[in-house]
Formats: C-alpha cells, sequence, structure tokens
C-alpha cells in the first residue's frame, strides 16, 4: 500500500525517484568502468554526480514523504545534492593525492627467505617499512630458509633476490 502511495503521490515523487535511480546507475557505473564522465578539468566525477543524484532523490522522497510540499523538497534536495558532490569530489582528490598507489622499487632492499629460493620460487620477507607481507621471489642460485639476501631486480609483485655477501 505505502510503494502504492508513494508512485501516486503526484508527479513530485516520481521525478525524485527517477533521478534518484539514475543517479544509482550513473555511481555504480562509475565505480565498475572508471570515472568516464570527467567535466570541468576534474571539477566533477561520474562518481560524484552519482551520489548527488542519488541523495538529490532521497532527500526530496524524505521530505515529500513527510508532508511537506513540493517547494520545500526541491530547494531541500538540491543543496543535498550539490554538497554531497562537493564532499564526493573532496574526498576524491584526497584517495588520488595520497601515495598508496605510488610504486616504490625495492632494488637494494634486504631481508630473509623464510621459504628456500630457487630459479623458479620462494619467498621473502623484507627489511622496509611498506612490507608487511612475504613476497614471491626467485634467484639465478639456490637460496635455504633463513639466509639473508638483498633484492637485485623487480618484477611485479616478484623480486630476484641474491645473498647478501
Amino acid at each position: 500500500m505505502r510503494l502504492f502511495q508513494i508512485f501516486t503521490n503526484g508527479p513530485g515523487m516520481l521525478v525524485f525517484i527517477i533521478i534518484g535511480l539514475l543517479g544509482l546507475a550513473l555511481a555504480v557505473a562509475s565505480l565498475v568502468l572508471g570515472d568516464f564522465i570527467d567535466l570541468a578539468d576534474g571539477a566533477l566525477s561520474g562518481t560524484s554526480l552519482g551520489a548527488g543524484g542519488m541523495l538529490f532523490g532521497a532527500t526530496g522522497m524524505v521530505v515529500l514523504s513527510s508532508g511537506l510540499e513540493p517547494w520545500v523538497a526541491y530547494p531541500a534536495g538540491i543543496v543535498v545534492g550539490i554538497l554531497v558532490i562537493v564532499l564526493v569530489n573532496v574526498m576524491l582528490k584526497r584517495l588520488k593525492a595520497g601515495d598508496d598507489g605510488t610504486p616504490v622499487s625495492l632494488v637494494g632492499a634486504q631481508g630473509s627467505v623464510t621459504s628456500d629460493v630457487d630459479r623458479g620460487h620462494g619467498e621473502v620477507s623484507l627489511d622496509v617499512a611498506t612490507e608487511l607481507e612475504t613476497r614471491l621471489a626467485f634467484s639465478d642460485e639456490p637460496i635455504e630458509q633463513g639466509a639473508r639476501i638483498v633484492v637485485v631486480e623487480q618484477h611485479g609483485g616478484r623480486v630476484k633476490v641474491e645473498p647478501v655477501r
């Protein structure tokens, strides 16, 4: 019964539902496909516009459902939508500015062998603050577990190591 009232509460409610659903679709598409919408040199992204559309729709529906008039719902939805767009853009810029995604060269780093290393495979633990887990490693010569090593090459997530001499 309540769902029927939402759809029959005049065109105002339907507008908020449609804009909210379009915002949801845009946000999901931007998260899955990457930000394929980038307006004004990154000032507006698909993710932020989608989030703004969702919250515009949700705010309008809440205001109309609480018995207030559409002339209150539209400005409230616009204000909340714009605030969400700005907030999401600020958060995205801070996330992109962080150094979490910056690759770090491990060449020269030292550590120890946690699982015997040979030409094909092995594991090492590196004495580097950014390395919390073991790394897959290989070597031109067999290196036994517990031996000290140094990284001589890096190939993606794997490292080529040699014994410390």
